[in-house]
């Protein structure tokens, strides 16, 4: 018997309140999933995507750290769902809405203290998202081996190398894919039946049906010893008592074409944000944002088209395998292998190379900027060198172990008075 679309009797529950502390200064003023990725999107923007290219139309994201600028993203981006067509997206700041001293307490929390407002949708199956990893995938795919395998919970999972598994929650697996243990960040991860040298590791995604879930997190909730977290409590403990199934995201990912890796970042570090972003100029890059058959939904300002002027030669606008974003005006300055954001401007006589600069950042003359990401709104002032001498970046900027400088307007100010 055909079995109709799983997402129409679904919900997405995105969790979206972590700062992101190692991405540093980026984080101060807006919460992980906040940050802006790709030129134009937010790394929200990909679980919601993901979720609305699969077939969900009903979502609700979970807020806490300094949630402002992902609350207006959301309102200005996502204010397209309509209530009239059974369509909704909800966003639930930590309002103590269960006990006036209690913000969530952790990731299963954050769905306890909203469980009217899941009810309300009156979905069968709901899908736990991380808000804060980029990747491209088809959930139905995921939905329906949720239903076919009679889980409790499906855990999405990544291939990954065993000595790389330690930094995550690791799955032991048999056979059939059943999972048998949750280790978290194990010293010595389990490989896999068919080849000891990968190990499967969460991708913080579930599967649950909604009556099942909602008792356990009931229990959850009157239990004084747990953590109220999903990867810490309630994962562990349907391993043990009920069946846990991991689901392969090999399987339901969204490719540049069939023989092509299987793309998922965590762009959690300045080091991997850098990276992530740097790799989109590639000539074939693995992440693929010109797809129109999946894309990557997000706030668009209504802005003019990139502008390039002058051409003499020490004064040239120009950019070599780079992306340059609507408003950007790029006025005799070199662009080398670079990503810029929305409404960029760099003037005269300056490099861009290899740099991450995010949206109305503003490059004044004969500035030359190596391995960078400029946060957004920064003013680069005139002559500025960095990437150069990693001594001299280090007494003004955050610089990491690879060499990536992270400069901020905080940063400037303080070297300006200093």
């Amino acid at each position: 018997m055909a079995m109709s679309r799983l997402t129409n009797r679904s919900m997405a529950f995105v969790l979206a309140g972590g700062r992101g502390s190692r991405l540093k200064e980026l984080t101060d003023r807006r919460a992980k999933p906040a940050v802006y990725f790709g030129g134009k999107t937010r790394i929200i923007d990909f679980a919601l995507s993901n979720a609305l290219n699969s077939g969900i139309r009903k979502m609700a994201i979970a807020t806490q750290y300094k949630a402002h600028s992902l609350i207006r993203h959301c309102q200005r981006g996502w204010n397209f769902f309509r209530p009239e067509r059974n369509e909704y997206l909800d966003i639930l700041p930590a309002s103590q809405r269960v006990d006036e001293n209690m913000w969530y307490l952790g990731t299963a929390d954050a769905v306890t203290q909203n469980i009217d407002i899941v009810d309300s949708y009156d979905v069968d199956y709901v899908l736990i998202l991380a808000g804060d990893h980029v990747y491209k995938m088809d959930y139905e795919i995921m939905l329906r081996q949720h239903v076919e395998t009679g889980a409790d919970v499906t855990v999405g999972c990544l291939t990954v190398p065993r000595e790389e598994a330690t930094a995550f929650g690791v799955m032991a697996i048999d056979e059939t894919d059943r999972i048998t243990d949750f280790l978290e960040k194990p010293a010595d991860p389990p490989g896999t039946p068919e080849d000891p040298d990968v190990a499967l590791a969460s991708m913080g995604i579930y599967v649950f049906s909604w009556p099942f879930l909602r008792e356990l997190l009931r229990a959850d909730a009157a239990d004084p010893n747990s953590r109220h977290d999903f990867g810490g409590d309630l994962i562990p403990q349907i391993v043990k008592n009920g069946k846990a199934v991991a689901h392969r995201f090999s399987k339901s990912c969204v490719r540049v074409s069939p023989d092509a890796p299987a793309y998922w970042r965590d762009v959690g570090t300045v080091d991997a944000f850098w990276k992530a972003n740097i790799d989109l100029t590639d000539f074939s890059p693995d992440l693929d944002l010109w797809d129109t058959d999946w894309p990557i939904w997000t706030y668009s300002e209504i802005m003019p088209p990139a502008k390039f002027v002058h051409d003499e030669e020490t004064r040239r606008g120009t950019a070599v395998s780079s992306l340059v974003s609507g408003g950007c005006i790029i006025s005799g300055t070199e662009v080398r292998n670079s990503l810029l954001f929305t409404g960029v401007h760099s003037n005269s006589y300056s490099v861009l190379d290899h740099a991450v600069v995010l949206p109305f950042a503003t490059i004044e003359r004969s500035a030359r900027l190596r391995n960078v990401v400029i946060d957004r709104g920064v003013v680069i002032p005139r002559g500025l060198v960095v990437g150069e001498d990693p001594e001299e970046d280090a007494k003004w900027f955050r610089v990491t172990d690879t060499g990536i400088t992270l400069i901020t307007q905080d940063m400037l100010d303080r070297r300006a008075a200093g």
